[in-house]
C-alpha cells in the first residue's frame, strides 16, 4: 500500500498589508468575486495575527487543481487537465480554471447532487432511488441555467402539491408531509436556525420559543394538511385555514408569523407560503443569505464560519463575524448568484492553502490556517475511480432524463457502489468501514480496473515500449493523484516495477502500483 505522500511546502506568505477599503467606507458597494476574496483574505489574516496562527504554505498547483475539480465538478481532473495546469505558466491560471469549471455542465451535475443531499432528509435507499432522483433532476435543470439561490428556495417553499413526485414538492414528501418536519428542515436549511428545539417546550435560555416554532410551521399548513380522506378520496376532510394551525396537545391556535418578530398581520390576505418565500428571500432578511454563505463555506473549507452550520446563536457566534457578514451581504447584493459565491470562496487564500500541517497553531480548524482533509462523497469517489480507470461514464450530465433513469436503476454498478458507501454528514470526520475498504481493495470494480485483461488503457501503458519505467509511473500518478511522483517515490517504484514484483512480471508489477494508488488515502480524500 502506498503511504500518504508528503505534499510540497512552498514559501510562507506574509500577512496582507492594510488595504484602503479596510476602514469600512466601501463595505456596502457591490464587489466582484475577486475583490470579495481579497477582503476576506484581509479579515482572515487579521485573525491569524490576533491568534498567533502561522498559516500553512500555499498549496502547489497539483494539490490545488485536484481540490478544485473535486469541489466544483465532483471528480478528479483527467491526466491532460492535470498536466496542462501544472505546466502552465499563466499568472491567472487559477482564476481561469475556476471560471472554466463553473461554466461546465459538470458543475450543475455535481452541485445538484450536493444540494439534494443537504435538502432531502432521506435514508440512503431513498436518496438513491424514488423521488430523490426526480428532485435532483429538477435541481440539475435549474443549475444548468444558473438559477439564483433565492429562485430555488422560492420554488421549494411555494411548490404545488399537485406536482406529485416531481420537482420541488418532493421536499415536502421527503419530510413525510408532516408540518413539523417541513418547518424544522426548512428553518435549518434556509435560515440556519434550529427552530425544532422549541417544538415541544420552552427552554429558558433558547432564543426561539414553542409559540414561535408553531407560528413558523403555520405557513406550511396548506401543503401538509390532507385535503381528502385517504379511505374515501371523494370525501373532503375537516376544513382548515391556510396560514393557521392548532398547536398539538393544546387548544391554542398559531397564526403564521416569521421568526424575526414581524406581525402576522403582514402575511394575511394572501398565500401564506408565498408570503413566507418573499420574506425569506428578501435581501434584508437577517438569516437567509448568511445560512447559504456559511453552508457553502463549510462545504469548500471543511469547517463553517458558524459550526454546526445550522446553530448560529449568541452562545455559538461565527468564528469570523466580519467574513460572514461580508459574504452574506455580497451574496445578496449579487442577486444570490451561487457561482459568484463559490468563485469568491475558492479564490481566497484560505481555500488555497496546503492541507499539510506545518505549525502547531494550524491544528484549530476554525482558524483556517490550513486546508482540512475531507473525505470524498460516494459520488465523488465513484466518478473519480471511473475516470482514473478509464471506465465508461454511466451518466450523461447533458441528459437530464438519462440521469433520472440511472439514479433509479438499482442494478447499475454505480447504484451498487453508492449503497455500500452512504453519505456521511460531516466529511472531515468521514471514515471508511472495514467492509468498504475490503470492497475497494478486493472488489470486482477495482480488481478489473487494475488488470491487464480488463483495462485497455493500463495494458497500453504497461506493454513493453520505448517509454521509460519512470515515465509510466509518472502517468499513473497523474491519472490517479493529479501530480507527479517525488524523486524518492519514483525511484522506489521504478525498482519495484523493473524487478517484476513477486510475480517477476514488470507489467503485472505496474498493475500493483496502480492498485496501490487507487487504494491510497491520498486518492480517497480531498486535501
Amino acid at each position: 500500500m502506498v503511504p500518504r505522500v508528503s505534499l510540497l511546502a512552498l514559501a510562507g506568505l506574509s500577512l496582507l498589508a492594510m488595504p484602503s477599503w479596510a476602514n469600512g467606507q466601501e463595505q456596502s458597494k457591490k464587489l466582484s468575486a475577486e475583490a470579495l476574496a481579497e477582503k476576506i483574505d484581509h479579515f482572515v489574516a487579521a485573525k491569524w495575527a490576533d491568534s498567533k496562527v502561522t498559516p500553512a504554505p500555499r498549496a502547489d498547483d497539483a494539490e490545488w487543481v485536484r481540490r478544485l475539480h473535486l469541489d466544483l465538478v465532483g471528480r478528479i481532473p483527467d491526466i491532460l487537465a492535470a498536466r496542462d495546469f501544472i505546466e502552465s505558466t499563466s499568472k491567472a491560471k487559477r482564476l481561469e480554471l475556476v471560471d472554466k469549471l463553473l461554466a461546465s455542465d459538470r458543475y450543475a451535475s455535481h452541485w445538484a447532487n450536493v444540494w439534494r443531499h443537504w435538502w432531502l432528509p432521506t435514508s440512503n435507499e431513498q436518496q438513491l432511488f424514488g423521488f430523490a432522483a426526480n428532485f435532483e433532476s429538477w435541481l440539475l435543470g435549474e443549475l444548468r441555467r444558473n438559477a439564483s439561490y433565492d429562485t430555488l428556495v422560492k420554488a421549494i417553499v411555494t411548490a404545488n402539491p399537485q406536482g406529485g413526485y416531481a420537482g420541488p414538492f418532493v421536499f415536502y414528501q421527503a419530510n413525510g408531509m408532516r408540518i413539523e418536519n417541513v418547518a424544522a428542515t426548512s428553518s435549518r436549511m434556509f435560515l440556519g436556525q434550529k427552530l425544532e428545539c422549541a417544538q415541544c417546550h420552552n427552554h429558558p435560555f433558547a432564543r426561539w420559543k414553542k409559540q414561535q416554532f408553531w407560528e413558523y410551521a403555520a405557513f406550511f399548513s396548506e401543503a401538509t394538511q390532507p385535503q381528502f380522506d385517504p379511505n374515501n378520496p371523494r370525501q373532503q376532510v375537516r376544513p382548515y385555514t391556510p396560514g393557521q394551525i392548532t398547536i398539538p396537545g393544546t387548544d391554542k391556535v398559531a397564526k403564521a408569523k416569521v421568526p424575526d418578530g414581524k406581525e402576522e398581520a403582514a402575511f394575511t390576505g394572501r398565500n401564506a407560503r408565498g408570503a413566507l418565500a418573499e420574506w425569506m428571500t428578501a435581501k434584508d432578511n437577517p438569516f437567509f443569505a448568511r445560512a447559504a454563505a456559511n453552508r457553502v463555506w463549510e462545504h469548500l473549507l471543511g469547517t463553517g464560519l458558524v459550526e454546526p452550520v445550522d446553530e448560529e446563536t449568541t452562545d455559538n457566534p461565527p468564528s469570523h463575524p466580519e467574513v460572514l457578514d461580508l459574504l452574506a451581504a455580497q451574496f445578496a447584493a449579487n442577486d444570490y448568484d451561487l457561482k459568484y459565491l463559490i468563485k469568491a470562496i475558492t479564490l481566497t487564500r484560505a481555500y488555497g492553502l496546503s492541507s499539510k500541517q506545518t505549525h502547531p497553531s494550524q491544528a484549530d480548524h476554525r482558524q483556517f490556517g490550513r486546508m482540512v482533509v475531507r473525505g470524498l462523497s460516494p459520488e465523488q469517489l465513484y466518478d473519480s475511480l471511473s475516470l482514473a480507470t478509464g471506465g465508461k461514464e454511466e451518466e450523461s450530465p447533458a441528459d437530464q432524463l438519462t440521469r433520472f433513469r440511472i439514479m433509479n436503476n438499482q442494478s447499475s454498478p454505480r447504484a451498487d457502489f453508492l449503497r455500500r458507501f452512504p453519505n456521511q454528514e460531516k466529511r472531515t470526520e468521514q471514515q471508511t468501514s472495514i467492509l468498504q475498504a475490503l470492497f475497494l481493495m478486493n472488489g470486482k470494480l477495482v480488481a478489473d480496473a487494475t488488470s491487464l485483461e480488463h483495462n485497455e488503457n493500463l495494458k497500453i501503458i504497461a506493454q513493453p515500449s520505448r517509454m521509460r519505467t519512470s515515465r509510466k509511473v509518472e502517468q499513473l500518478y497523474l491519472i490517479t493523484l493529479a501530480r507527479k511522483p517525488t524523486a524518492a517515490e519514483s525511484a522506489r517504484l521504478v525498482r519495484y516495477v523493473d524487478s517484476g514484483g513477486p510475480r517477476r512480471d514488470p507489467a503485472r508489477a505496474l498493475c500493483d502500483v496502480f492498485w496501490a494508488l487507487l487504494n491510497s488515502s491520498e486518492f480517497c480524500t480531498n486535501h
